[in-house]
């Protein structure tokens, strides 16, 4: 399969079977997360990895999107290694997680593992629950698992604008 065809086929998971992830095909996933780009390469991201069924709890106190997976990964930023822009003042910590994320969703999805980009949750519970180390601030929770048989995609999953609505090109 193409990327691109990878691409357009992977849909947010929102109903997942109890098979668990393979230790193999989490590490291929972290892994993507691992070699992502991230501004000037200064790697801010880091991932807490939430499998048993204590921390599965958890995080369905703390949102009502876990949507039944078995594995999840929560994306953390350390703003203090992250690019800071000169310019401005702005770090690249938010969008460095979110290019290790989209990554990660799609080597799962390579893999025949689901996923779905939660940022509904409680952040500040988040780090108390999860004794997130000082300095670091999740961004999203990747939950990660198996499609269940009568799992779709959402109804917009496939509603895009035209590219004449979202490109531009300069005019000479």
């Amino acid at each position: 399969m193409s990327f691109l065809d990878l691409m357009k086929e992977r849909y947010s998971v929102r109903k997942f079977s109890d098979k668990k992830v393979e230790d193999e095909k989490l590490e291929l996933i972290l892994e993507a997360g691992r070699i992502a780009p991230t501004a000037k390469n200064f790697q801010p991201q880091r991932m807490l990895v939430l499998r048993s069924e204590e921390n599965i709890a958890k995080l369905n106190k703390l949102s009502p999107c876990v949507y039944g997976a078995t594995t999840a990964i929560m994306v953390c930023g350390d703003e203090r290694v992250a690019w800071q822009n000169e310019q401005d003042g702005t770090d690249s910590t938010p969008i460095d997680t979110a290019i290790v994320a989209t990554h990660m969703m799609l080597e799962a999805w390579e893999l025949g593992v689901g996923s779905c980009w939660v940022g509904v949750f409680h952040h500040k519970e988040a780090i108390e629950m999860f004794n997130v180390p000082e300095g670091l601030r999740p961004y999203c929770i990747l939950m990660l698992g198996y499609p269940t048989e009568t799992c779709k995609p959402a109804g917009l999953h496939f509603k895009k604008l035209d590219k004449s609505e979202t490109v531009f090109y300069e005019k000479f």
